[in-house]
């Protein structure tokens, strides 16, 4: 156990919570999401990657980031335990068609992902950016990282349709 992750987690969670506060205050029609819909982002913010405190990620994590024990196959667990335990991650969202055609990318099935869960997701996102203080730091990861994400049609749209406003509200 290390202070360093320790560190680490509550400032990514501290971020989370400052990225979603932000957009429910500055984009709250855009996001598209009820009351109720609202009050879940707010409480998902709050208790965002908890899960990195379970026995099931926290050592692999706290190891493989600062501890220098690289452990594939702990760090593999821990990441797979993460994304399954954490509707925030697009990865949550696939289903795998069990038909023996193991590792072609489409015999992956993209499901719509929640609209409170896409905006926890680019909040999740954002955070790293409220990290370095380049805010606009997010656009440049979504547009490195976007051809590897299996994302249902509705959902990358949506997503996109939310990057959108968060750079015209950030250029306001």
């Amino acid at each position: 156990m290390s202070k360093g992750y320790d560190e680490y987690l509550k400032e990514h969670t501290d971020n989370v919570r400052k990225a979603v506060y932000w957009i429910v205050r500055n984009m709250r029609k855009d996001i598209e999401l009820t009351n109720n819909e609202v009050i879940d982002l707010v409480y998902n913010a709050e208790e965002h990657d908890a899960s990195k405190y379970d026995n099931e990620e926290y050592d692999a994590y706290d190891g493989y980031f600062y501890l220098g024990v690289h452990d594939d196959d702990a760090y593999n667990r821990a990441w797979l335990h993460h994304i399954h335990n954490n509707p925030h991650h697009w990865q949550y969202w696939l289903l795998v068609n069990d038909d023996g055609t193991w590792g072609d990318p489409d015999k992956f099935n993209a499901l719509e992902i929640p609209k409170v869960y896409v905006v926890e997701m680019l909040a999740d996102w954002w955070s790293f950016s409220w990290t370095s203080g380049n805010l606009t730091e997010v656009f440049d990861w979504y547009e490195g990282h976007k051809d590897g994400m299996i994302l249902h049609d509705e959902t990358r749209a949506y997503l996109e349709r939310l990057l959108d406003v968060l750079r015209q509200r950030l250029s306001e």
